[in-house]
């Protein structure tokens, strides 16, 4: 019995989406609920899994080809599909799925499975084997430079021209956007953070075992940013053709940097959320959008952004607002520097914060009160206990 493969229905504000990669050639077989193709949207890769056992017999759309809610994409052959034997290199879906971080510590490169779209498009195109490929990516994955470099042999000169995702072509749109509509302007502060790190350090074990989870720097920064934006509400809020339009809730957006772009999952309803809570979401959020698995849902709407170039080592930036928000808060890098306290001057763990905001409806007296609120939840914890 011929099965035909659609594309499945996209969400509304989506119209198209793209073929990024066929995992199976006409004449292979296919189990069920194996992913057959990964379609990429403006915003998520999605995956296609197969309805039932059988044999790929026809395959409709090539990579690169845009298609549309229902559109028959391939047709499968149902029937029985037998095993692969377990020293065949063919693995199950159950061990497809293993985490990265498996194979980094067992010695292995990333498998095809594993690898971007865009990155196994190169590596398809240059018909190389994956496996012969160092990863330098989280987990030891494989990235275009990998590749780049692999191809390169190190020495000699090498060009090559690669067309942008339609995640990287949307982010490239909204941030141009960014920059061409709001009147963005950038306010720094510093923070000493040894407060909080003594709390992580004192509470750390009994946390973890308490809740599953790391406390972070990042739920601190979520919690005293809900405490600033109730006393500057107008940080919170966006501009609408002429009206302001406020918001008495604070859906806060993590930027979270994967393969395929930046995605800004969102934490809905932050204010009421505890630091747990807040580690438990952003921990399971970064997995998703890592592993291509995030919702479209999971990124639309916010009211408010938080963006930590610190872990990539950077020591002061600008960053650039998601639209249609009104301010995005950056983090750094902690580096321990010399401070005066109390007359002395000690080594304390010191971080610039950056607020990035739209001038046309954020004073800089608001912005300016907003890191000072930072400032003094971090530096007294106790005051996001209290709500002072």
């Amino acid at each position: 019995m011929s099965i035909e493969i659609k594309v499945p229905v996209l969400p509304e504000s989506v119209a198209d989406a793209t073929i990024a990669s066929w995992h199976r050639k006409p004449g292979e077989t296919i189990f069920r609920d194996e992913n057959i193709v990964d379609l990429e949207t403006d915003k998520v890769v999605l995956e296609v899994p197969s309805p039932v056992d059988g044999t790929i017999i026809e395959i409709r759309e090539v990579e690169g080809e845009t298609v549309v809610s229902g559109q028959v994409i391939a047709i499968i052959e149902e029937g029985e599909v037998e095993a692969a034997p377990a020293d065949s290199g063919v693995a199950a879906d159950t061990e497809t799925a293993t985490d990265s971080t498996t194979q980094a510590e067992a010695g292995k490169p990333a498998d095809t499975e594993k690898l971007a779209p865009s990155v196994r498009r190169m590596v398809s195109e240059e018909n190389l084997d994956a496996k012969d490929i160092k990863g330098s990516g989280r987990g030891q994955r494989i990235t275009k430079k990998d590749v780049v470099e692999f191809i390169s042999g190190g020495g000699s000169r090498h060009q090559e021209r690669v067309k942008m995702t339609r995640l990287r072509s949307r982010i490239a749109e909204r941030m141009k956007e960014a920059q061409n509509t709001a009147a963005i302007l950038t306010s720094f502060n510093e923070v000493d953070l040894k407060a909080v790190m003594d709390l992580r350090k004192k509470y750390k074990e009994q946390f973890i075992e308490t809740h599953g989870v790391k406390l972070g720097l990042m739920s601190f920064f979520v919690k005293a940013s809900c405490e600033a934006l109730k006393k500057h509400p107008i940080v919170n809020a966006s501009l609408d053709g002429n009206e302001i339009v406020y918001h008495n809730y604070m859906d806060i957006g993590i930027a979270v940097s994967t393969d395929r772009g930046l995605m800004v999952p969102v934490l809905r309803n932050a204010e009421n959320m505890s630091l747990a809570q807040i580690e438990l979401s952003i921990a399971e959020y970064a997995r998703r959008a890592r592993d291509g698995s995030i919702s479209l849902e999971d990124i639309q709407g916010g009211t408010f952004s938080i963006t930590n170039g610190g872990v990539f080592g950077s020591l002061v930036s600008t960053p650039l607002l998601n639209p249609p928000q009104s301010a995005i808060l950056g983090m750094h890098t902690i580096k321990e520097r010399p401070v005066v306290v109390n007359g002395d001057i000690v080594a304390r763990p010191m971080m610039f914060t950056a607020l990035s905001y739209d001038h046309r409806i954020i004073d800089g007296k608001e912005a300016v009160q907003y890191l000072v609120t930072i400032k003094n939840a971090l530096e007294d914890p106790a005051r996001l206990l209290l709500g002072l």
